[in-house]
């Protein structure tokens, strides 16, 4: 006889057997043993969750001749027929494939025939949202008033689509995802019984891949071990089989991420593909790491929020504290993204290539979360003192220990006294210097330093036509620059960066638009300095023509 896939090998043949949906196990055998057995019944759930295995469960439990707990005996003349395969009261029927009316009404016409053996004539039909309209129109009469001896078991993964009029004939039972220790315990409960000799943190990791389904799971062991025959199943030759990714290299790939090591970030993915890793696993699996990662930071409980080893946890803990939630967002974003592009690209490196530049690189991007993780990266920078990276005389590099001994001396022989000479405070603006500031307004933001930096970008210089005073009113749109306003060193910055342009001090009021109205403060107006000046003061204005610096 032939090699049986694992998953049919080991198919449950009775309640006792199924793992994993305890709640609708328990309420089909009181049932049975009730006698309160309906009519009609919608199993759904995701793939490899127990529906077809609980509906042939259910249809030999109510022909059997000597049930057991609600369970049948798999010993009877009945029971045999049915697992066989040769019982004519339990008819499967694959809706993929059998959508048409003809098909239903076939089933129509057999229903009026009683069992040959047994108490029900059980119709199980898969995949039911697949039949057509005029095939459910025609499958309602019978669903509806069907015979006392009829049964039916629809199954189906997607009950959206199914007519709400089917819905409401049917007892509905939702097929839970199984846990990953669920299918663990069940795996290494196999594998005893198979004699095959495999490490549990191989188990787990199958049963973490699986995603729920003890099908997907019994197929991927049985991969694995087809592939290292009579060998010892370990951990490292599940991923080498699977083309998955140990932990420890996401770990590795995420520090030369925060470290903003781009080159460090490619090479790493290089090896991983000539160690012949499939890219969308590799995509899929990061995006978990740094999901785990994201539950930690947020969780005051870190060992119930991620399954994972002693020494794995206390490494993600460590990484978890290296980055901010927001941060941590926008790489599982930007990976999200890259996973639903990856799927059908023909170039998947060259994605992935991108998508660690992006990681590793946030000025590329201008939307919000790119934002925290650019603030992030000058705050380190701050704190390090390395503000410029890579040249220590770079202004905001200040370090008083490179000062030379003789610095004072050397002052004095150029003739330099060493007394602090008063600096001579500047004259104040007057309204035609607004024109000079508007027209520069590009390159005096570049002084600026941080947030303000970036808030300013979004801002518009304006004066105020009503008075004719010469202030500047720096108008914000995004609701970000609130915390700008209210830091007065922001202020003085900009005032700074100002008077460093036109040499003059500069009245300077920051607001902030109206989100709600989307209206500016009142008398304020873009309208040319020009113009303002014209009519405030009443004469005509003649500006040199002044470049702006580059």
């Amino acid at each position: 006889m032939g090699y049986t896939a694992l998953y049919r090998k080991f198919r449950p043949q009775n309640f006792e057997d199924v793992k994993g949906q305890e709640h609708i196990v328990t309420t089909l055998k009181n049932q049975i043993k009730a006698d309160r057995i309906g009519h009609a019944y919608l199993f759904c759930g995701t793939r490899g969750t127990g529906k077809t295995t609980i509906a042939k469960i259910l249809a030999k439990a109510v022909n059997c001749e000597h049930p057991v707990d609600g369970s049948p005996c798999n010993e009877c003349a009945t029971c045999r027929a049915i697992n066989e395969g040769t019982s004519m009261n339990v008819i499967e029927i694959d809706a993929a494939s059998n959508n048409g009316v003809d098909n239903i009404r076939e089933i129509r016409e057999e229903v009026a025939y009683r069992p040959t053996q047994g108490n029900y004539k059980v119709y199980i039909i898969d995949e039911v949202h697949m039949l057509s309209t005029g095939a459910f129109n025609a499958l309602l009469k019978t669903l509806e008033e069907p015979p006392s001896y009829v049964m039916f078991i629809l199954a189906t993964t997607e009950a959206h689509k199914i007519p709400i009029t089917i819905l409401s004939r049917c007892q509905r039972y939702d097929f839970r995802r199984i846990t990953a220790d669920t299918i663990s315990a069940r795996l290494m409960e196999l594998m005893d019984k198979e004699g095959n000799d495999v490490e549990e943190k191989a188990i787990r990791y199958i049963a973490k891949a699986a995603d729920g389904s003890m099908r997907d799971a019994l197929s991927l062991l049985d991969q694995c071990i087809a592939f290292y025959l009579g060998e010892t199943l370990t951990y490292e030759k599940v991923l080498e089989n699977l083309g998955a990714v140990d932990t420890e290299v996401f770990s590795g790939l995420l520090r030369k991420i925060l470290a903003q090591d781009t080159a460090g970030a490619i090479k790493i993915l290089e090896d991983i593909i000539i160690q012949g890793r499939e890219m969308g696993q590799f995509v899929t699996d990061f995006i978990w790491y740094l999901r785990n990662l994201l539950l930690i930071a947020t969780s005051d409980n870190a060992e119930e929020a991620v399954d994972a080893s002693a020494e794995t946890l206390a490494r993600m803990k460590e990484e978890s504290q290296m980055a901010d939630a927001e941060t941590l967002m926008r790489y599982i974003r930007i990976f999200s993204e890259l996973s639903n592009q990856i799927k059908y690209a023909s170039q998947k490196r060259v994605l992935v290539e991108i998508a660690l530049i992006k990681l590793c690189q946030p000025v590329m991007e201008t939307n919000l979360d790119s934002l925290y993780d650019r603030v992030r990266v000058l705050e380190e920078k701050l704190q390090s003192g390395a503000f410029v990276q890579g040249n220590p005389g770079a202004p905001g590099n200040f370090n008083p220990g490179n000062i030379p001994a003789d610095f004072g001396a050397g002052m004095q022989a150029e003739g330099f006294s060493q007394t602090a000479q008063p600096e001579k405070k500047p004259e104040k603006a007057a309204p035609e210097d607004l024109q000079y500031v508007r027209k520069n307004w590009n390159s005096i933001i570049r002084e600026t330093r941080g947030l303000l930096q970036q808030m300013l970008l979004e801002s518009t210089p304006k004066y105020d036509g009503n008075t004719g005073e010469p202030v500047l009113y720096v108008e914000f749109r995004n609701f970000l620059a609130q915390t700008c306003i209210d830091n007065p060193e922001n202020l003085e910055m900009l005032k700074n960066a100002v008077r460093k342009k036109i040499g003059k001090d500069v009245e300077i009021k920051m607001i902030l638009k109206d989100s709600e109205s989307g209206k500016s403060q009142g008398g304020l107006s873009e309208i040319s300095v020009d113009d303002l000046l014209e009519q405030n003061v009443h004469m005509e204005i003649t500006v040199e023509n002044m470049e702006e610096d580059e």
